[in-house]
């Protein structure tokens, strides 16, 4: 089956020729290495270089090869400095195999840093190291003297346990000429030596006879063993017993109790008396057979008395011997067969294992290398070996008894870090045995997972006007892998602002929580869109993005704006002129203001303050529309001064006031006409002030009564004096406005508050135009500003002045281009207040 070779190297030349003397021989078979070895090898003796033999690079394997044989000891070691096998221990055939032919240790060599096994088998060959043997202390056969010449008498057999050449081959028989020795072989090629009476006994004559026998083997050298046997001349007994069979076959199983009757031989003597009397005995067995079965010397009866094993010893085979009073005898043998029942449980040995592995590594890959066995025969004997089906691992088996745990199929450590896989190992006997193995399995991370955000997009919020630093929003991201590779950092790549946006936002690397470097307004930056990169720590690194959106909320910080009517940059105020004719709801004029913020901050509401006609008046509330509610009356007042109020809907809610003066007028002439007919109204408050002060008086003393009274009348009688003198009308506080076109609504107006005075001393008509108040409050407080330059023209006894043309010539524009007041008033055709309307002024003045 595979060619002999001599093993060549050995580290010491005296032991290579002990080696070589021995006949030490090594046989390649089927893959497998056959090494062959003599028994009585003491320690540290080679046995074989199995590196050379096996291909096997030491340096590659270095001290990671075991060698692992059957049985509980383990007579061979490694030496992986050179490559060579060596034993442990003295090595004896016998103590190993007995009596079996063929002595075989089959060793395992396992290569645990490459998970590999090659099997090797050491037979043990027999020398001749036992001497044959016979039962201690002398042995007795009983012989009648009627037996005749011929006759055959069983002697004690010899044991020897070496096999072959080197058991027992011969017997030689000294001591009497009476008797020779007879030589037979068995059927399992055993000699068994009986005694033959060679010549008539005579027990009157000589009563014992004392034998030597001799039992040698055919070793070299030879080996004998002696015993004497003393042979007792009994009197006449006819009948020797008889057995009922010659041979007694029994089978048990190996789990029999002690104390059971394994078997009864039976043997029958026809004489009577003594003669008749048997007892049973063992005669060649073995000294395993006699600790483990017992003989009743009455009965026959054959019982257990030790512990049967299967596994260790399954035959038995010795002989019994019956023998009556009178010395006769008769011998059969006993056969006892021992059956395997399921006693032994499978065995799990981890010869390799490795204990972790990485999620990325390819199916088949190896992670523990397993021997599994039953020392149970047969059926028994057989296994199935079994892991659950959800896990991604297999066994397969590698040869002989080994199995290789490997992947079936990938790895996941996100979803599973770790494995505790349970090998059931179960044989099939009746009832079946099984056994268990947990092996522990970390699986290492790669880093295969990039790190996902919690949303596909972001949108958040924040309110303007924040304080520099503040957090606007945090992201986060996940990553399922371990350690360095789930630890995420976090910047900002992208936005549509470009670099600008590097001074608005920044973002905290390992946080992910996004600050505002500094105050926002919703009024200049409405959104910000932006890429936020979430990038792991692996090797290479893995990264996503995400799209946010901030939206800048906005808030209450801008107060509402008027554009109409404005503060003019002169400091005049702008009149409304609104005819005596007007009905109620006519459109006097609009208040135009706009909020810079927006939503329910930048919605508008107007509503009237103060007015010097409360209910003359109203104003729409959303839309800042003034018109009239009421038809005017004769008592009505020509200037009415209006205060109105925008606020916003905020909270909290702004506000801005403008005054609108509306002049109750057709026209301007009539403007001018209207107020010279306006006397000038005596002051109401120092009118009620005298009359307390007289009736104060009248009450507190009569006797002052009188000089009051006369003073008054004094005083009257002085004024009506001066009025008469003087002959002059004061005209003042009538605003008149001009006004000019606007584009949309935020044109301004300019307008003037010309106040005329007339004077009869000077016999001059003057007129002059003062600023108004850049504030929103009415005031009675006038600067003059003559705005109109002429000469003085004298016509008869009055004087004229011509007027000029304003400066500013924006005033020239149509009555329909005003904002809020269209047909409110009657223009010339051409829109324009010129030279006729100055005419028309200068002769509403003459006498």
């Amino acid at each position: 089956m595979g060619k002999m070779r001599t093993t060549e190297k050995s580290q010491h030349s005296a032991r290579r020729c002990l080696i070589l003397f021995m006949g030490i021989t090594v046989l390649e078979v089927s893959g497998q290495i056959h090494y062959s070895i003599p028994e009585e090898m003491q320690k540290e003796l080679l046995v074989g270089n199995i590196a050379k033999d096996l291909g096997i690079d030491i340096k590659e394997t270095g001290n990671k090869v075991r060698i692992n044989c059957e049985g509980k000891i383990q007579y061979f070691a490694w030496n992986y400095e050179s490559g060579h096998v060596y034993t442990t221990k003295r090595i004896d055939r016998e103590e190993i195999c007995g009596r079996t032919q063929k002595c075989l240790l089959k060793c395992d060599v396992i290569i645990e840093n490459k998970m590999k096994v090659y099997a090797v088998e050491v037979e043990i060959t027999d020398v001749n190291d036992n001497a044959p043997s016979f039962p201690p202390g002398e042995q007795e056969l009983s012989i009648s003297e009627t037996s005749t010449p011929g006759s055959q008498f069983p002697l004690p057999e010899a044991q020897d346990p070496d096999l072959g050449i080197n058991s027992i081959q011969n017997y030689q028989l000294t001591g009497s000429s009476h008797f020779a020795l007879a030589v037979q072989m068995g059927e399992n090629g055993a000699r068994h030596a009986e005694l033959v009476l060679e010549k008539t006994l005579d027990r009157e004559e000589q009563s014992e006879y004392e034998l030597i026998l001799i039992a040698s083997d055919g070793g070299n050298p030879t080996r004998s063993g002696t015993a004497r046997i003393r042979v007792i001349v009994l009197d006449s007994n006819d009948n020797a017993p008889i057995f009922s069979q010659p041979v007694y076959k029994a089978s048990v199983k190996e789990n029999l109790q002690k104390g059971s009757t394994v078997c009864t031989v039976t043997a029958t003597d026809k004489d009577e008396g003594i003669n008749k009397e048997l007892n049973y005995s063992f005669i060649k067995v073995e000294e395993a057979a006699s600790q483990i079965f017992i003989l009743n010397s009455s009965t026959g009866e054959i019982t257990l008395a030790g512990t049967l094993d299967y596994e260790k010893l399954s035959f038995f085979e010795f002989e019994v011997q019956a023998k009556d009073g009178g010395g006769l005898f008769d011998r059969a043998k006993v056969l006892i067969a021992v059956t395997d029942v399921n006693d032994n449980i499978p065995q799990i040995e981890v010869t390799s294992h490795i204990n972790s592995v990485s999620e990325d590594s390819p199916p088949g890959t190896v992670i523990a290398l397993l021997k599994i066995q039953d020392q149970d025969s047969g059926t028994n004997g057989k296994i199935s070996c079994s892991i659950d089906n959800n896990l991604p691992f297999q066994l397969e088996k590698t040869f002989n008894n080994y199995y290789s745990l490997m992947t079936e199929r990938a790895l996941d450590r996100e979803q599973t870090p770790f494995y505790n896989i349970i090998i059931l190992v179960t044989d099939q006997g009746m009832p079946p045995l099984s056994t268990s193995c947990t092996l522990l399995l970390d699986i290492l991370d790669t880093n295969d997972n990039p790190p996902l955000f919690t949303e596909a997009t972001y949108t958040c919020y924040l309110m303007e006007n924040n304080p520099r630093g503040a957090s606007v929003f945090s992201l986060k991201a996940d990553d399922p892998d371990w350690e360095e590779n789930s630890r995420i950092t976090y910047s900002i790549i992208e936005s549509q602002m470009g670099e600008s946006f590097l001074s608005y936002l920044s973002i905290n690397s390992e946080s992910g929580v996004v600050y505002a470097l500094q105050s926002l307004d919703y009024e200049d930056l409405v959104e910000i869109r932006f890429q936020v990169k979430a990038q792991d720590g692996g090797s290479p690194p893995l990264s996503s993005n995400v799209s946010v959106t901030l939206f800048i909320l906005d808030q209450n910080d801008n107060a509402p704006q008027i554009l109409y009517p404005s503060s003019p940059t002169d400091g005049s105020t702008g009149v409304e002129l609104a005819p005596h004719s007007s009905e109620p709801g006519y459109l006097v004029t609009k208040v135009v203001a706009v909020d810079a913020d927006s939503a329910q901050n930048g919605w508008l509401s107007y509503q009237l303050l103060k007015a010097t006609e409360p209910g003359l008046f109203t104003i729409g509330l959303h839309t800042g529309e003034i018109r009239t509610a009421r038809f005017f009356l004769d008592k009505d007042a020509l200037k009415q001064s209006l205060v109105v109020l925008v606020k916003d809907n905020g909270q909290p809610s702004l506000s801005a006031s403008v005054m609108v003066t509306v002049v109750l007028a057709d026209s301007i002439p009539d403007v001018l006409t209207d107020l010279s007919s306006i006397s000038a109204p005596e002051d109401p408050q120092s009118d009620l002030t005298f009359y307390l002060v007289v009736a104060v008086a009248f009450v507190s003393c009569l006797f002052f009564a009188f000089l009051l009274v006369l003073l008054a009348l004094r005083l009257h009688k002085w004024r009506n004096s001066q009025l008469y003198d003087s002959g002059s009308v004061n005209f003042s506080g009538v605003p008149i406005s001009q006004f000019v076109g606007i584009d949309g609504v935020r044109a301004f107006l300019q307008s003037y508050c010309q106040e005329v005075s007339l004077t009869t001393d000077s016999k001059k008509t003057k007129y002059t135009f003062s600023k108004a108040d850049n504030s929103n409050t009415l005031t009675d407080e006038q600067i003059e500003d003559p705005i109109l330059i002429g000469e003085d023209v004298d016509i008869g006894n009055q004087v004229f002045v011509q007027q000029a043309q304003p400066v500013n010539t924006d005033w020239r524009f149509s009555q329909a281009q005003r904002p809020g007041t269209s047909g409110s008033q009657n223009g010339d055709e051409n829109g324009t207040w010129g030279r006729n309307s100055q005419v028309e002024i200068r002769n509403a003045f003459k006498p």
